[in-house]
């Protein structure tokens, strides 16, 4: 099937699904919006202003848990697994009847296979698994550049996250608030993508692991920038203090780096499989920029390199360890 046929078969996939999963009327206008909006226009905040729960939605830290936990093998749900149990295990982060937010990133409508979005078949394990731990409900939402309609059906994860049992929310006109980060640079106040949050009790974040022509390299810190609303290309000017403003903004219950694959090179988009390789490994940590650092020196391979400026920036504000050498790590053989 080529690639034209493959996105209207698609599509039409995905309209049947959004009537079912968000209702017809929503999910209609929800679309709509998101067909003719461009990057800068969608996310206009209301009036009122919010903040994110006082320490976000950190579980307690354990001292007698590793702060990594990485799986290496080729069965990605054997490996989400394992590097979930090796930090202590899914339940120790989700709570029977909690509603659980999955920000993946489904920046640009591209195949899994290119490398620019998360891996589906790592999302469809992760919402499987909290499923079984009692999660009343797993919603997986982004804000793309692209289309995010377009964005989720190309990229595989829609289909995966309705699939294990999550629901995917995609953004409209109506779903962004002024969100009050106090002590940021650039987004002290800044329309936010609200609607997957309402309610929510736990944030995990799933990002793959991938060069990036402005900040060097996206990762689990950088994965946040999806849930901006706004003109947000202007951030560009300071790649890495928006970065570092946005682990101030977001305090995650739990990242997950992709490692399944990595795309070493012309990233963020890619676009050939020639800049892509195997990693096989999923990380798994509380600690944002460990699991970045982690994934900058064993993944992308640049550990003769100094890590990017935004690590250092997070770091001073006390968001987190980037010397993953120093930290507690358990690796496991996956399968």
């Amino acid at each position: 099937m080529g690639d034209d046929a493959y996105l209207r078969a698609s599509r039409r996939h995905f309209l049947r699904q959004a009537f079912i999963v968000t209702g017809g009327a929503v999910a209609a206008g929800s679309l709509a919006w998101a067909l003719r909006d461009p990057d800068g226009e969608r996310g206009k905040p209301r009036k009122s202003e919010l903040v994110l729960p006082p320490g976000g939605y950190a579980v307690a830290p354990n001292a007698l848990l590793p702060a990594l936990g990485v799986a290496e093998g080729e069965d990605v749900a054997r490996m989400v697994r394992a590097a979930l149990e090796a930090v202590g295990g899914v339940g120790r982060f989700v709570r029977p009847g909690d509603v659980v937010v999955v920000k993946p990133n489904v920046a640009f409508e591209r195949s899994a296979a290119l490398g620019a979005t998360t891996n589906p078949e790592v999302v469809r394990a992760l919402v499987a698994l909290l499923r079984e731990a009692g999660a009343k409900e797993v919603r997986v939402a982004d804000n793309p550049i692209e289309s995010p309609e377009a964005c989720f059906v190309r990229s595989g994860v829609h289909e995966a996250a309705v699939e294990a049992g999550g629901r995917v929310v995609l953004p409209s006109s109506r779903d962004f608030e002024t969100l009050q980060v106090p002590g940021a640079t650039w987004i002290e106040r800044w329309p936010f993508f609200w609607r997957p949050f309402a309610g929510a009790h736990k944030v995990i974040g799933v990002a793959p692991v991938k060069d990036h022509n402005l900040c060097r390299a996206s990762m689990t810190t950088k994965n946040w920038y999806g849930l901006l609303g706004g003109r947000r290309n202007q951030f560009h000017q300071d790649i890495h203090g928006i970065i570092a403003d946005l682990a101030l903004m977001m305090r995650p219950t739990l990242v997950l780096l992709d490692g399944t694959r990595v795309l070493f090179r012309s990233g963020p988009t890619g676009g050939s499989l020639a800049d892509v390789r195997p990693g096989n490994t999923i990380v798994a940590s509380t600690d944002s920029l460990a699991a970045d650092a982690y994934g900058w020196h064993e993944l992308l391979g640049r550990g003769g390199e100094p890590l990017p400026a935004y690590f250092a920036k997070a770091a001073a504000r006390g968001l987190g360890n980037p010397d993953w050498k120093s930290q507690s790590i358990r690796k496991v053989r996956a399968g």
